[in-house]
């Protein structure tokens, strides 16, 4: 067995209740299996990004695999988060109304209050006193913010294209007035994905049969949605809400000067959605990291993790992982 091939692997789904009353969080936990000691620096947990679930993200078993079970066979004990109203977790009752008729749902603080249950559990359910975190997008602000409040909890940070100040408006946004959530017509959304490749390099970076099985993933999350003409999946808008007002409006929603655990950035060179300069300059604001190092992935987009060159990305974070740590002093 190859260091890029899953072993056999235990699978748990898991409910877990939120700090409000009737919601409660989703978690997948992917380990290898037999595993039955328990340390810091084997641990992961997941965080997903605005629109789509830790399940669709990073559990969508294309080309035979997926990027948890990658890292289950490398020998982690991984644990995918999903956010109220994302993924498995319980959608709040607004959501069952049209979305105009309430203001939008997941704001980033929420999103940061349901994260930071999830770590708590998982460190008591191992008995840890920190774990690593892996987050992508949305997701990086959500888990930049908590590590920069709880380091004590968080052994090492990775992040896939984490948000930041952007250049004018974020692409996820719309404009226009926003509703408690936004329906995503996800089979349409190939186009998009590809928007930031290349003419003559869009055909190949998406593997055959691969976006199928994500798009088909991604409605499965979402049961009123899908059987919607054209199927459709709805999606919290606080994200975009907090784009406009943090940072499209020049303020970030956290410092990322207060994150004093290691750091991995891995970005994708036609990312659009958090383009080059975005990247470079939340790069030259992790101040206070005991070490941080940046990956550029070629030929890769936002969605890099469910591309063709993904392994380079999934082999930078699991070295990035496997490394010691041991600060000097």
């Amino acid at each position: 067995m190859t260091r890029d091939t899953p072993a056999e692997i235990t699978v748990e789904d898991l409910m877990i209740p939120s700090d409000t009353p009737g919601i409660d969080l989703h978690i997948r936990n992917k380990r290898p299996a037999g595993m039955r000691d328990f340390a810091p620096e084997r641990s992961i947990v997941l965080m997903h990004g605005a629109t789509y679930s830790s399940g669709t993200l990073f559990d969508v078993p294309v080309g035979g695999y997926s990027f948890m079970d990658w890292l289950a066979g490398r020998g982690y004990d991984v644990h995918a988060v999903d956010i109220r109203g994302t993924g498995g977790s319980t959608r709040p009752p607004e959501m069952d109304w049209p979305p105009e008729e309430n203001p939008p749902l997941g704001r980033t603080e929420t999103g940061v209050r349901d994260f930071s249950t999830a770590v708590d559990f998982v460190l008591q359910r191992r008995g840890l006193a920190r774990t690593n975190i892996v987050a992508m997008s949305w997701g990086g602000s959500v888990a930049g913010a908590y590590t920069s409040r709880n380091n004590a909890k968080v052994a090492k940070l990775a992040l896939v294209a984490p948000q930041w100040l952007n250049l004018g408006k974020a692409r996820i946004d719309p404009g226009g007035a926003l509703g408690a959530y936004r329906r995503i017509p996800v089979l349409q959304g190939k186009a998009r994905w590809l928007e930031g490749a290349p003419e003559g390099k869009r055909d190949g970076l998406i593997p055959a049969g691969w976006f199928e099985t994500w798009a088909a993933a991604a409605l499965a999350t979402d049961p009123e949605g899908r059987i919607q003409s054209p199927p459709t999946m709805r999606a919290s808008t606080g994200p975009i809400l907090d784009t406009r007002e943090y940072w499209s409006a020049g303020r970030p929603f956290y410092d990322p000067g207060a994150i004093a655990v290691p750091v991995l950035l891995v970005h994708a060179e036609w990312d659009l959605d958090v383009p080059l300069p975005v990247a470079q300059d939340y790069f030259t604001h992790l101040t206070g990291a005991p070490y941080r190092r940046w990956v550029e992935i070629g030929e890769g987009t936002h969605m890099v993790l469910m591309e063709k060159n993904r392994l380079q990305a999934f082999r930078a974070i699991g070295d990035f992982l496997d490394e010691a740590f041991a600060p000097e002093g």
